[in-house]
């Protein structure tokens, strides 16, 4: 079976095929960098992680981009709150999305271009479609792009032409358009542009790139002019993906993007979760609440990309306990007796045809829940097996188990986030084992009561015990 992805452009399932068979190149619409990305915004970007490590787990090299927009309508408005510029203003918003992108085991990105640091591409790439007859400028100065000229507009969202208004981030007191459906691609100054830093020289005066153009210049400058994936919110559609899609055609001539993927919002406690509603929730609140990252990913990870997710306290701590669940059953593997000598179990048919479900789920557009409950099937029946186990298992068998788990791991990222936020600090495992040093002393002497009372105090401190003929074993709880 293939990877297939669902377009958004054709509407259909379709079998992946890259331009490059050794080279996926994918562009995501990234944060702006004016506040704290809320846990809707960390949706979209676990599932660009969960693609970037399928495809990798696959064999595919891959180019991954993810842009960060810090110059816009909000950013400026953020900066002239705070008295300061942009440069000064969106730096600790931009850094709070990679910390907390860290945080949730996201790997990073090959790049991550600043808008900013693109304005010189994006003065010439209007110039040029201005030189093609693609863009005019009005008389306040700002330069536009008219729909009217490039044939296939709303070829992406299939939106109607005669229905169109300007566009998200487009200012109200726009004069001189052509149409007033054309869109942005460079605003003339306004004095507080001037006030946040926001403005640049041009041909056309002093003013700032559009929304929509920034995508396109850094994408071309990072992936080049046709792309395998780009990635957003399904509130992207239309019109940012929709203008990217028109004026860089309108540039190059050639397509722009084969595969487009949208990832539908999730709910928080079956509300619509927005920053403007005030019901929004962060990563950093999550943690403060006691949740683990891998726990939050999870979670995020719970239903497939196109689907309605609802986040819930009841659903992360349900994802919590089948985090210990995993947590519990890849320390028991680890620890089962084994030879190379004993006789061979089902394991390593359980571990083959885990697999398998694994990546029929996958390649089923990412199915993420079809991926997880291929997981846990898996867990279920080797923990049976492991159960009638009479002495030491087959080396090979545990071993193969092991891989196999590891192998879902490396897509899913829950163990290995689980293993980094639960990292315990060399001082603290030898306070710990002086502990039960000392509690197997008094259980000796029969002095059940201080006994339990170290338990508990190991307990306060996230470290569960469990007795087990070879000992007592500890690990880290949240």
């Amino acid at each position: 079976m293939a990877l297939r992805l669902y377009n958004t452009l054709s509407r259909a399932l379709e079998v992946f095929r890259p331009q490059d068979p050794q080279r996926v190149l994918i562009y995501g619409c990234g944060p702006t960098v004016y506040d704290f990305p809320h846990i809707g915004n960390y949706r979209t970007f676990v599932v660009y992680d969960l693609l970037h490590r399928y495809l990798e787990w696959l064999g595919y090299g891959v180019r991954f981009v993810t842009n960060l927009t810090d110059v816009d309508d909000k950013t400026i408005q953020g900066a002239l709150r705070e008295g300061v510029t942009i440069a000064e203003y969106t730096p600790r918003f931009a850094e709070a999305f990679l910390e907390d992108a860290r945080t949730l085991g996201i790997r990073p990105a090959d790049a991550y271009p600043r808008a900013t640091h693109y304005v010189t591409a994006m003065v010439e790439f209007v110039r040029r479609l201005e030189e093609k007859g693609m863009a005019y400028q009005a008389e306040d100065g700002s330069v536009y792009f008219p729909i009217g000229r490039f044939p296939g507009y709303g070829k992406l969202s299939r939106v109607d032409l005669e229905g169109v208004k300007p566009g998200a981030r487009v200012a109200v007191d726009e004069y001189g358009k052509d149409d007033v459906r054309d869109f942005a691609l460079w605003k003339a100054a306004r004095p507080e542009d001037e006030a946040a830093g926001a403005a640049w020289d041009s041909p056309w005066g002093r003013g700032r790139p559009g929304w929509h153009l920034e995508c396109s210049v850094m994408s071309l400058s990072e992936l080049g002019e046709t792309l395998d994936i780009h990635l957003g919110g399904e509130d992207l559609i239309f019109p940012h993906h929709e203008d990217e899609i028109a004026q860089t055609e309108a540039l190059t001539g050639k397509p722009f993007v084969r595969y487009w993927l949208h990832i539908k919002h999730l709910l928080l406690e079956g509300q619509k979760m927005s920053k403007s509603l005030g019901n929004t929730l962060t990563v950093r609140e999550l943690l403060d609440r006691g949740f683990e990252p891998a726990a939050i990913r999870h979670q995020l990870l719970s239903a497939q990309y196109r689907k309605e997710l609802n986040f819930t306290t009841a659903g992360l701590e349900a994802s919590s306990r089948a985090l210990q669940r995993l947590v519990d059953f890849e320390a028991r593997l680890r620890e089962t007796p084994s030879d190379p000598d004993a006789p061979p179990t089902a394991l390593a048919a359980l571990a083959q045809e885990a697999l398998e479900r694994f990546r029929e789920g996958m390649d089923d557009d990412l199915n993420s829940p079809e991926a997880m409950a291929a997981l846990f099937v898996f867990v279920h029946a080797v923990n049976g097996e492991l159960d009638r186990a009479q002495g030491p298992i087959s080396t090979a068998d545990r071993e193969g188990a092991l891989s196999a788990l590891s192998r879902m791991d490396e897509v899913l990222g829950l163990l290995e986030l689980a293993r980094q936020s639960r990292g315990v600090d060399p001082a603290t495992a030898e306070w710990v084992e002086a502990k039960i040093r000392e509690r197997t002393e008094a259980r000796r002497r029969r002095d059940f009561s201080r006994a339990d009372a170290i338990r508990a105090e190991l307990h306060s401190r996230g470290i569960v015990l469990e007795d087990t003929p070879s000992g007592t074993r500890w690990k880290v709880v949240r």
